[in-house]
């Protein structure tokens, strides 16, 4: 059925065509006639609907758009901000290393020092003048081990000790009943170490 407007502008126009041409219509021709003007009515109708449609699909395709450069742009500042953490991280870390193993190239530097007066102090003084000058280079090496100590320095101990490949490096094998297996049973070099950092591994002789 048509609606009030549709009917009056359908009475309308078929009054405009008997005034102007004064064409007489059957009823079957004006029913014809009206659903003739019914269906143009409703063809122009969707026709005019036909831009609104395809106007909302074009917004919300860019809405779409928009909504994923968004995403990508949040992805890419949640990657830059664990990239930032991860670098302050390994920063603080290597600030906190640096400082804590400061005295690291000093002591190995003096290590060569303290081998040097751990041999010299094995010497057996057989006259006071020798007696005298061991006993000077003992408190110079005393001094210096203090010194060390300080900066955390402190020898790795080996003789009967279990062998830690991390702080013990075996350069020959023994057979001493008076040790367990994989026991020191002699150090050749001393080691130390910096805190908790190895910074010369005992050369040592392991039991079997």
């Amino acid at each position: 059925m048509l609606s009030n407007e549709k009917n009056n502008t359908l009475n309308e126009e078929m009054e405009d065509l008997r005034g102007s041409e004064s064409v007489e219509f059957t009823d079957n021709e004006a029913v014809r006639a009206g659903q003739s003007i019914e269906q143009t009515i409703e063809m122009e109708a969707e026709t005019a609907e036909q831009p609104v449609h395809a106007e909302a699909e074009a917004q919300l395709q860019e809405m779409q758009i928009l909504k994923d450069k968004l995403e990508a742009a949040e992805n890419r500042y949640l990657r830059l901000q664990a990239d930032f953490d991860n670098f302050k991280r390994r920063t603080r870390l290597d600030q906190e290393a640096g400082e804590k193993y400061r005295a690291q190239k000093l002591v190995t530097d003096l290590l060569p020092v303290l081998d040097n007066f751990g041999r010299a102090l094995q010497i057996e003084a057989d006259n006071e003048q020798t007696k005298s000058v061991l006993q000077g280079m003992d408190m110079v090496y005393r001094s210096l081990i203090d010194a060390l100590k300080k900066e955390g320095v402190e020898p790795i101990e080996a003789v009967g000790k279990e062998f830690d490949p991390h702080q013990h490096h075996a350069v020959m094998q023994g057979d001493d009943a008076n040790y367990g297996s994989n026991v020191v049973i002699e150090e050749f070099q001393k080691g130390y170490l910096l805190k908790d950092r190895v910074i010369r591994p005992s050369m040592v002789k392991v039991n079997q």
